[in-house]
């Protein structure tokens, strides 16, 4: 059964920082509360086991509901990149996918600081009877939209790499 398709979002960012330093923003529980799918102050739960085949979960709290996030590591080489999955499984029936996307996250130290590079393979559920206009539809939509969630998550991230909090506070 293939109703699924998978369209990719790539976004580059430049740090002032080491890349040490931002891989361990992405792996650390302590820095991934602060900034990775949550803020410190609706975060419920950070989670990490960082080894290949290591897992990692994030539990935020918006509205009044929980949000749960969960991943598996399928590559880790410190400090240039890391390769995981992400899903979030219990909102699979408000159209979230059940099936895991792969995040990768690659590191490249600059004369000044480092950037990186994140890519999102992002698997999208097709309605029945789509179209090839439909398929292409769809691509665009949860590309934007999910560029936008990952855009303010990293002008979080950079804000506390840089200064060491974040302002904002959602």
């Amino acid at each position: 059964m293939n109703n699924y398709s998978t369209t990719t979002l790539t976004m580059v960012r430049n740090f002032d920082v080491k890349s040490e330093r931002v891989f361990d923003a992405w792996l650390n529980p302590e820095m991934m509360r602060k900034w990775f799918f949550t803020l410190e102050g609706t975060n419920k739960v950070a989670q990490n086991n960082p080894v290949v085949g290591g897992t990692w979960e994030i539990v935020d709290h918006r509205q009044g509901k929980d949000y749960r996030a969960i991943g598996e590591y399928l590559e880790i080489d410190p400090p240039k990149k890391i390769v995981f999955t992400f899903k979030m499984p219990e909102l699979t029936p408000e159209g979230f996918s059940e099936l895991a996307d792969t995040i990768t996250v690659e590191l490249k130290e600059l004369q000044q600081g480092c950037e990186m590079t994140f890519t999102q393979l992002i698997h999208v559920i097709h309605e029945e009877n789509w179209t090839e206009s439909d398929i292409e539809k769809a691509h665009d939509e949860w590309r934007d939209s999910t560029e936008q969630g990952w855009y303010y998550m990293f002008m979080g991230l950079k804000e506390l790499l840089e200064t060491g909090k974040i302002s904002y506070k959602g």
